[in-house]
């Protein structure tokens, strides 16, 4: 599919508009608080764990340790890992895609412990377990 230049000028405009709220001038792994530290053109710097973030949770220090910015200052990436992390993303706090979101969300939610949720498994193993979904038809 050719492209023509007004879609590579579009595309111009899309990614510095993207850039004025911030693009990665340096990212470095920070071995000593097992967190990933962005520092951003606005001077602010974030930090997370690297656990937090899709395909870097276990990963080796050697592989996080290696971090390469994208030339628009936008991306991050792992080599060693294959994995990716899109600035504007990270700046509204999201961390993988919204299944692996969903799915940490759900696990936490899964070892959540309460006394009205061990009561009503309880009630619920008395009765036979879960209740069964009703066939689709």
């Amino acid at each position: 599919m050719a492209q023509s230049k007004h879609d590579f000028d579009q595309a111009e405009q899309r990614i510095a508009a993207l850039r004025e709220a911030g693009y990665a001038t340096s990212a470095h792994y920070d071995s000593q608080s097992f967190r990933i530290v962005v520092d951003l053109s606005t001077g602010i710097q974030l930090a997370f764990p690297a656990s937090l973030a899709e395909g870097l949770s276990g990963a080796s220090q050697e592989s996080l340790a290696e971090i390469e910015i994208s030339p628009a200052g936008l991306g991050l990436h792992w080599p060693k890992l294959d994995a990716d992390i899109y600035v504007p993303a990270l700046l509204q706090g999201v961390l993988g895609s919204k299944s692996w979101m969903a799915q940490q969300l759900g696990a936490k939610g899964g070892r959540a412990r309460s006394q009205a949720k061990t009561s009503a498994s309880r009630e619920n193993g008395r009765k036979g377990g879960r209740p069964r979904k009703p066939d689709a038809a």
